[in-house]
């Protein structure tokens, strides 16, 4: 991995922790009832949800980049 990507790489998971800080920053009791909720659904659903979101992750990123 070249010296430019993997900067690229670090400078998203430093965006990626700025935007989860903001969400519990901004809106913490909302988070802990999002949470609450997640805790109540099967694993398979909150797999499918963590592969789903990934997805249209790196759809869009092919879109943006």
């Amino acid at each position: 991995m070249s010296r430019t990507s993997m900067h690229q790489l670090a400078a998203a998971l430093c965006l990626m922790l700025v935007i989860e800080g903001l969400l519990l920053f901004a809106a913490p009791r909302g988070w802990q009832a999002m949470v609450r909720e997640a805790l109540k659904l099967p694993p398979r659903s909150l797999r499918l949800f963590g592969a789903g979101a990934m997805a249209v992750g790196l759809v869009l990123l092919q879109f943006f980049h």
